[in-house]
């Protein structure tokens, strides 16, 4: 009698036992992934309009050209609740990075305008990213300055926003793999080799399927100099061609930060197929960008949430899980999808994904590595490509051809050899 009683107290214990991990399984949302896991934006353009709010030098609110609420309208994240004794609450972005488990690793991007090349593009972007080193140190319970993949990790178990730097803009180096090292002193650890305009060694995604110089001798140098600094390289805004050939050169995984699947939507800033294998046999990642013109190519109709999981989807199912991530561009664009009008729709992305129809469908450690688990790795993989480098390189010292200057100088309608300043 008591064995039976035993027996059936141990039926009716594992009985509820696995009613209750069938309950959990059954309740389990795609944004649960959010709690487990760092979400990780591959592209936050919030430097450049702080820097018009604010006065470089004093760092102080500029209350008699710009309202910071009215202009706050065109940000898409928010620092909320930080008093200063120079200036009363300041609201940046729309959704609260201090109330809201959305944001947890930002690289904020540090750009200066293609106009600026060949002028004091350097300049303003010391500018840009003293702008950042004095915001993460400004408020130290909110944001941690990150160099390395450890402290992103070490950031989120402490509850503040892991802000890591990125150059968006190979002109921002003006052609010289010193400023290059430069900036990696000062935290720089992401760098896109172009923006919308063409370097002297590298094109822009402008030139559609055509080409100018590709990728050339000296773009090879800046690649694998960054592979020996621990840099990533970033190939957001470069053309198919110099996609293609940063591929083959570079010793380390890339990464696109901001970029859709060309074959979902024929724009140039997009990763086509081809490029997409390569991304898999390099181990890279390509981090998904909201802009509407790039994930929706029918003008008939307004881009959609729908868009963008789709073009998720498209990635993982095309080259797997492991080499997708979110990379949104907000507030660096001036048009969204519906439902993803800010980062308080986060949460909604993944329960979509989760949801959604696919063979296989998503598991809880796939939305995980979407979120920033993916990105944490190919940081963690260029850092270890660098350390073997610096073992057995010395620093590059390649110099750009001057005729390539020249000859770039010319094509963007400027005299070479005079010393100008851009409107910035």
């Amino acid at each position: 009698m008591i064995y039976a009683s035993v027996a059936l107290f141990l039926s009716l214990l594992l009985f509820v036992i696995g009613l209750s991990v069938g309950l959990c399984i059954g309740n389990f949302k795609g944004s649960d992934a959010l709690d487990t896991a760092p979400l990780i934006d591959g592209y936050i353009f919030f430097s450049y309009h702080k820097n018009k709010l604010y006065y470089y030098s004093s760092f102080s609110l500029i209350s008699h050209k710009y309202n910071v609420i009215s202009n706050s309208q065109f940000l898409h994240c928010e620092i909320s609740n930080f008093i200063n004794l120079w200036f009363s609450v300041i609201k940046f972005f729309h959704n609260s990075f201090s109330n809201n488990n959305e944001c947890k690793f930002q690289f904020w991007v540090a750009y200066v305008h293609c106009k600026s090349q060949f002028k004091d593009a350097v300049q303003l972007t010391l500018r840009q990213i003293d702008v950042i080193k004095r915001l993460v140190a400004k408020y130290p319970k909110d944001l941690q300055f990150a160099t390395k993949a450890k402290h992103i990790e070490e950031a989120w178990n402490n509850g503040k926003i892991a802000s890591l730097i990125g150059v968006e803009g190979g002109h921002s180096i003006d052609s010289s793999l010193a400023v290059l090292r430069l900036y990696y002193e000062l935290g720089v650890r992401y760098m896109t080799l172009t923006h919308m305009c063409n370097t002297p060694w590298a094109d822009a995604s402008v030139v559609d399927d055509g080409s100018v110089r590709n990728l050339t001798k000296f773009g090879q140098a800046v690649v694998l100099e960054m592979n020996r600094l621990g840099m990533l390289v970033d190939l957001a805004h470069v053309s198919h061609n110099v996609m293609r050939e940063t591929l083959a050169v570079t010793k380390a995984p890339i990464i696109f930060s901001h970029s859709s699947v060309f074959s979902l939507c024929r724009n140039y800033r997009n990763v086509p197929d081809d490029v997409l294998h390569m991304v898999k046999k390099n181990d890279g990642i390509v981090m998904v960008n909201f802009y509407s013109k790039f994930v929706n190519c029918n003008s008939s109709r307004n881009a959609t949430i729908q868009d963008v999981i789709d073009h998720i989807n498209y990635i993982r199912n095309l080259i797997g899980a492991n080499h997708v991530g979110i990379g949104s561009d907000y507030d660096g664009i001036e048009s969204l999808p519906e439902g993803l009008e800010d980062v308080s729709k986060y949460p909604e992305l993944f329960d979509r994904l989760y949801e959604s129809d696919m063979t296989p469908p998503w598991t809880k450690e796939e939305l995980e590595k979407l979120a920033g688990r993916n990105l944490i790795r190919v940081l963690k993989a260029v850092e270890e490509v660098s350390d073997s480098l610096k073992n057995s390189e010395q620093p590059r010292q390649d110099s750009i051809d001057a005729r390539e200057i020249y000859e770039t100088e010319v094509e963007n309608h400027l005299q070479p050899g005079l010393c100008n300043t851009a409107k910035q």
